[in-house]
């Protein structure tokens, strides 16, 4: 418990406040993960859509003669 106390009296105001990336950037590095997690998410999408689309074009619509490949 000491250590807590030196250290909210150290911080004053900041105790207990999220730390920030950098001091003149207004985000926080809970913020920052979540921007990461929410990128990471949509460049898995849009690699899947991606590959559902190659699929599609590439076997899908010649299979039903929606168009054909050009070699």
């Amino acid at each position: 418990m000491g250590e807590a106390k030196r250290r909210k009296s150290k911080l004053g105001e900041q105790y207990g406040q999220e730390t920030r990336i950098l001091p003149w950037v207004p985000i926080t590095k809970s913020q920052a993960d979540l921007f990461v997690r929410w990128t990471t998410r949509g460049a898995w999408i849009g690699i899947g859509a991606m590959v559902v689309a190659w699929v599609t074009i590439r076997f899908i619509g010649p299979a039903f003669g929606w168009w054909q490949v050009v070699s």
